[in-house]
C-alpha cells in the first residue's frame, strides 16, 4: 500500500516540509494498519522543527504526536472498522501507520475525527497533570499560562468539571475564549503575579505552566502553602540557541531544589511519556485517561477546540497558521 506522509527534513522554515509517498509493510502479529483521519499540530512540532524538542530524533523524519483513525486490518478482528485513538510522538503525519494493537483506544461515535483528536495529547496531558499530579480538590483555584492553547482550553474545562476555579492567562486576542470557557482571564503582558495575588491572596492550588524560563519563579511564588507547580515545557526557549536539552535540564534542576527545601509547596515535571519504563502500567493509564477525558467531550461537558482543518498534504500551511499565535485551540491535518 501506498502513503502519504509530511517530512520534517531538517532545520526549515514550515515551507520546508516535504510531501513523501512510500509502500508501507503490512502489519505483523499483535499490530494493525490504520487509515489516518486526523493528527495534530502541537508545540511539540514546533520545537521539534527549530531542533529544540527535548528527545526528538535525528533529521529527517516524519512529525505527528497523535493520531485518530479507522482500523482497516488488525490480528484482533473486532477492531475492524472501529474508529481509534493513539499517541505515536512522531509519525502521525500520515496517511497510514501501522501502531500497536495495545497502543489504540476506542473513539466514541460522538465525536468526529477532529474532534477527538485534539482530546489525544492534550487530553492525557491536561487529565493527568489535574489529577495525578497536582490532585486539586473541588473548590480550590489553579493558575493556567496559555489558556487558549490546546492543552489549556482542555485543562479549563476538565478543572471546571471537577469544580476547580481557573485563572487563565491569554494574549487579549484571545482572552474573551478564555473567559467563555469559565475562567478568569488575564493577558500575559500585564502584571500576572498581581493579578493572580489580587485574585487569590493566599495564593493558589496549583500553577500549569509550559513556558519556563525566568517566569517559573513567579509561578512557584504564586503557588499556596501545600500547592503544587506543575512544569510541562519551556516555550520560552524555542528561539534560542544552544543544546535543546539544557533549557528542561535546569528546569528540572530548579524544580528538585524547590522539592528539597521542603517548603510545603510541591513541584513536578510532567512528561507525558515518562511512566514508559513500565509499559503495561503506563498504557493502562493512558488508556483509562484518554477514556474518562472522550466520555466527558461525548456527554458535552468538553468542547473541542478545532483551530481548523487542513488538508494532510498542506501541512506547511498548517505548521504555519499553529506557530502564529492567531489561534485557538489545536490545528488538525485532515485527509
Amino acid at each position: 500500500m501506498n502513503v502519504t506522509e509530511i517530512v520534517l527534513p531538517g532545520l526549515v522554515e514550515p515551507d520546508g516540509l516535504r510531501v513523501e509517498h512510500r509502500e508501507i509493510a503490512r502489519p505483523d502479529a499483535g499490530e494493525a494498519l490504520v487509515r489516518v483521519e486526523a493528527s495534530g499540530v502541537s508545540f511539540a512540532e514546533q520545537q521539534m522543527r527549530r531542533g529544540k524538542y527535548y528527545d526528538q530524533p535525528p533529521f529527517p523524519f516524519v512529525p505527528g504526536y497523535d493520531v485518530v483513525g479507522t482500523v482497516l486490518e488488525a490480528e484482533d478482528a473486532a477492531l475492524i472498522g472501529r474508529r481509534v485513538a493513539a499517541m505515536t510522538k512522531i509519525g502521525g503525519w500520515s496517511s497510514h501507520l501501522v501502531l500497536a494493537e495495545a497502543d489504540l483506544v476506542p473513539v466514541p461515535e460522538e465525536l468526529d475525527a477532529a474532534e477527538a483528536e485534539t482530546f489525544v495529547v492534550n487530553g492525557i496531558t491536561a487529565y493527568q497533570m489535574l489529577h495525578r499530579r497536582a490532585k486539586v480538590k473541588a473548590g480550590g483555584t489553579i493558575l493556567v499560562h496559555g489558556a487558549s492553547g490546546g492543552v489549556g482550553t482542555t485543562l479549563v474545562q476538565l478543572a471546571r468539571a471537577a469544580g476547580i476555579k481557573v485563572i487563565g492567562t491569554a494574549s487579549a486576542r484571545n482572552l474573551d475564549v478564555v473567559t467563555g470557557l469559565g475562567a478568569t482571564a488575564l493577558d500575559y503582558r500585564g502584571d500576572v503575579p498581581a493579578q493572580v495575588r489580587a485574585l487569590a491572596p493566599g495564593g493558589v492550588d496549583a500553577v500549569f505552566d509550559h513556558v519556563g524560563g525566568p517566569g517559573i519563579v513567579d509561578s512557584f511564588r504564586l503557588l499556596a502553602p501545600g500547592g503544587a507547580l506543575i512544569a510541562y515545557g519551556s516555550a520560552a526557549t524555542k528561539d534560542t540557541g544552544g543544546n535543546p536539552r539544557s533549557a528542561v535540564l535546569k528546569l528540572v534542576a530548579r524544580l528538585l531544589w524547590w522539592n528539597a527545601l521542603r517548603n510545603r509547596r510541591r513541584t513536578h515535571f510532567y512528561n507525558v511519556w515518562g511512566g514508559k519504563r513500565n509499559l503495561a502500567r503506563f498504557r493502562a493509564r493512558l488508556a483509562e485517561d484518554l477514556t474518562a477525558v472522550f466520555e466527558l467531550a461525548a456527554k458535552g461537558e468538553l468542547k473541542a477546540q478545532v483551530a481548523a482543518r487542513i488538508p494532510l498534504e498542506e501541512a506547511a500551511k498548517a505548521l504555519a497558521l499553529a506557530e502564529s499565535g492567531t489561534t485557538t485551540g489545536k490545528v488538525a491535518l485532515v485527509p
